[in-house]
């Protein structure tokens, strides 16, 4: 059985990429969720607006903090903002639409309000985990190597 100190520095890397992705993360959450908060609840903005905004606004600082510092993207061609892009947007897509159907369902009998503003922190909740996945193995992969596993030739 291996000790903590082998595990560790066996997967160093992956470790200090998930902090650095949940310091970014922490930060971007906390600016998303002021906009998509007062969008909705102030300015009476509907749900898909309303984060879909925030999401925005998130994204340009995700891609901006995420390439430089949790990835270490050195080498940028000229695809890295399209996959960004995709990603959040399916990512987006999926974590919202999973989040206000089960949470429609779930609290059924509470007012549209609560269900919606429950629906967004599980959609970001959702968000976090599939956008650090699409990101680590679809945006800011490592050159040379596919997501199958195999590395390309260069």
């Amino acid at each position: 059985m291996k000790k903590i100190k082998e595990l560790y520095a066996e997967y160093k890397d992956f470790i200090m990429e998930v902090i650095h992705f949940g310091i970014v993360g922490v930060l971007n959450t906390l600016i998303g969720w002021v906009i998509m908060a007062g969008l909705y609840n102030l300015a009476h903005f509907n749900y898909w607006l309303a984060s879909g905004i925030s999401y925005f606004v998130g994204s340009v600082y995700s891609y901006y903090m995420n390439s430089r510092l949790t990835f270490k993207v050195e080498n940028k061609d000229k695809w890295l903002p399209w996959r960004f892009a995709v990603n959040i947007i399916v990512c987006y897509a999926v974590a919202f639409g999973i989040a206000k159907p089960t949470v429609r369902y779930l609290l059924a009998s509470q007012p549209v309000m609560i269900v919606e503003n429950v629906a967004m922190l599980l959609g970001m909740c959702l968000f976090i985990v599939m956008n650090f996945f699409g990101q680590k193995l679809f945006v800011f992969r490592k050159k040379g190597i596919r997501s199958a596993g195999k590395v390309d030739a260069e």
